[in-house]
């Protein structure tokens, strides 16, 4: 019998855990290298989530002895104690049942993904009778830990993830090297607005031209401890943002806000959860924060509630350097905010006539939201683009596009270049005298991993993988969103914050050197990547062309609304307001070859053609839902 098929995988998590993509991705690994898998169905996922319970506990048994499995993988990405007794309570009954392999039995291993701390605390209570996955793994760190020798690792898996291993020898190499401690922040060229509540993201992006070119770097800054009053957590954030503007590493401030802060501001909060983030609820404290950031540009969180009104008390206070909204997100269909999906859209599309008025730069922070709830690598783009058209449409001059690289975060680098290129390539081709485009990339939000030496070798290696995307154009990225390296583990200091921004100017610089000298792959030139980029122009192309085509009016509120509700942006993974977007939700995904991909139930490809033909198929639905709405909404 050959060796591979004779081995079988067994993977199984609670069904209250919603965490799918990890087991996804490692069960199409494990079929690439001729393995054979088995994922357990919802009723024993159910049984999992009552593990304290002995009979449910014999019905997994069952499962794995009826499976045959041989190597058997759990997953939890929730609390930490409920993991380990969770895996304490498997472990003990696979003894006590003798089903493992020291005692004659068939389980030779037992896998556990989960979360930092609980990686840590299983480890320690089971000496290496588990074997442990904490997020960030690569493809061939993730396979040998899963038991699969080098030589039966197929050839496109190894070609496919070689990239990312040059990706992570360059970052290894300038972390070991420690040059990058030597970097000291430039000497900003004043201008006579410089700073004041009259500078701007162009005057500052022009300034940093003349003065040799580097790109400006914008960081994420939200501290909050449960222990300190709100006034007390203002005062440290003032602290905070004196000390960064001080330093000078960094460009421009992001303050993450609280949730309060978004959807209650100005309120009475009484005893409402903050939910993290700075507690701003006032235009006075938002003015001391400007005050205290000179002259760092300065910009935050769009409101989830009267969001035009948020936006316009950012102008006054902050000088807000950019706005950002998410069109289709941070309402109920993510629990982020009270609008119903149309009303959301409505506002949204009144802010950005208002930020146009304003003539400030629009970010469309869309893209890796659809990303996060399963979507496949063309909704990625098509959903960018259409933001980008509904922008220029209402009048925005700028327009930055956001790129949250590694999402989800076993994305190969190869797929990464070629999505990022497709999306430019189609934005980029609405610039004319009164419309500019700025790219704007980031690392993923859960790409890096909880050791900090390993995180600070990853921010190396996802900022050359930022200079491939456009490798010949030395202004591009015009700005990075730096998240810092201590993501997966604590909240980002000062400090913190700083030695991030050395990490990834002095990565640029040395990467940049290095394609002079011509020691590295030239990425453009990169078969691969092309030939990924090619198929993902196509299929975007199809879609858009199918959405302006058959729905009316398709950049306004009815239109955005419609094409969500039809099916023209899958999302598997949604979780609100499921019934009303049913042919949204009802898509499946599926990791190939590095990339996201839409799938029939079979899991076979589903191409361009196809699929517009379903979501046409829906567009009666989306009529009827979007009447209901109106109905509902004047009611």
């Amino acid at each position: 019998m050959n060796e591979k098929k004779s081995i079988q995988y067994g993977f199984i998590k609670p069904a209250l855990d919603a965490h799918t993509l990890g087991i996804n991705t490692v069960v199409e690994l494990l079929y690439d290298c001729g393995y054979n898998v088995i994922v357990a169905d919802d009723k024993v996922s159910k049984m999992l989530n009552d593990y304290k319970y002995a009979l449910r506990r014999k019905g997994i048994l069952d499962w794995i002895s009826s499976k045959k499995i041989q190597k058997l993988g759990i997953s939890y990405r929730l609390d930490e104690n409920d993991a380990l007794n969770m895996v304490g309570y498997l472990i003990n009954d696979l003894k006590e049942s003798n089903l493992m392999r020291f005692q004659g039995g068939p389980i030779e291993t037992v896998f556990f993904a989960g979360l930092p701390k609980a990686c840590k605390a299983i480890e320690k209570e089971f000496k290496g009778l588990v074997v442990t996955f904490i997020g960030g793994e690569s493809v061939r760190e993730t396979l040998f830990k899963l038991g699969v020798p080098e030589n039966k690792i197929p050839s496109k898996i190894c070609t496919g993830s070689k990239y990312d291993d040059k990706l992570m020898e360059f970052g290894k190499k300038l972390i070991d090297s420690e040059e990058y401690l030597n970097y000291k922040p430039k000497n900003k060229l004043p201008y006579s607005e410089f700073g004041s509540m009259k500078d701007t993201l162009t005057k500052r992006l022009e300034s940093n031209i003349k003065s040799g070119f580097e790109p400006l770097m914008r960081a994420h800054v939200g501290p909050f401890l449960s222990t300190l009053s709100r006034k007390e957590s203002l005062n440290q954030f003032v602290d905070w943002v004196k000390s960064l503007a001080e330093a000078g590493y960094l460009d421009i401030l992001s303050i993450g806000s609280s949730q309060l802060t978004q959807s209650n501001f100005g309120e009475n909060w009484n005893d409402k959860a903050n939910g993290g983030g700075v507690p701003i609820n006032s235009p006075e404290e938002y003015k001391k924060i400007w005050e205290s950031s000179r002259p760092l540009l300065v910009r935050t969180y769009a409101g989830t509630k009267n969001i035009p009104e948020l936006a316009q008390v950012y102008e006054k206070t902050i000088n807000i350097c950019w706005h950002a909204l998410s069109l289709w997100w941070f309402n109920k269909l993510d629990e982020r905010g009270p609008y119903d999906l149309y009303m959301n859209l409505k506002q949204h599309i009144k802010t950005i006539k208002y930020i146009a008025e304003t003539g400030k730069p629009f970010e469309a922070n869309v893209s890796h939201h659809f990303a996060f709830r399963g979507a496949d690598d063309v909704t990625y783009i098509v959903s960018a683009y259409l933001a980008a058209v509904l922008a220029k449409k209402l009048g925005i001059k700028t327009f930055i596009l956001q790129n949250m690289l590694n999402t989800p975060r076993f994305t190969w680098g190869v797929q990464d270049l070629a999505k990022s290129r497709a999306m430019l390539k189609l934005i980029r081709g609405l610039e004319d005298k009164n419309f500019t485009v700025l790219l704007q990339p980031r690392a993923g939000l859960d790409y890096f991993r909880p050791d900090i030496y390993e995180a600070k070798i990853q921010l190396a290696a996802v900022t050359a993988l930022m200079d491939d995307i456009d490798p010949h154009n030395e202004m591009s990225p015009p700005i990075i969103h730096v998240v810092s390296y201590s993501e997966a583990t604590h909240l980002a200091t000062p400090d913190i914050i700083n030695e991030s921004v050395q990490i990834t100017h002095c990565a640029l610089k040395k990467y940049r050197t290095l394609r002079k000298q011509k020691n590295i792959e030239d990425m453009s030139k990169n078969s691969d990547v092309n030939r990924r980029e090619v198929e993902l122009l196509s299929a975007a192309r199809k879609v858009i062309a199918a959405i302006e085509d058959n729905i009316d009016n398709p950049y306004s509120t009815d239109g955005f609304y419609k094409i969500f509700s039809s099916g023209f942006l899958p999302v598997p993974y949604l979780w609100g307001e499921t019934e009303e977007f049913k042919h949204a939700k009802d898509w499946k995904t599926k990791p190939i070859s590095g990339g996201m991909k839409l799938v029939d139930q079979n899991n076979n490809i589903i191409q361009p053609e196809a699929f517009v033909e379903i979501v046409l198929s829906n567009l009666k639905d989306a009529e009827y839902n979007l009447k209901l709405r109106k109905m509902n909404n004047h009611s």
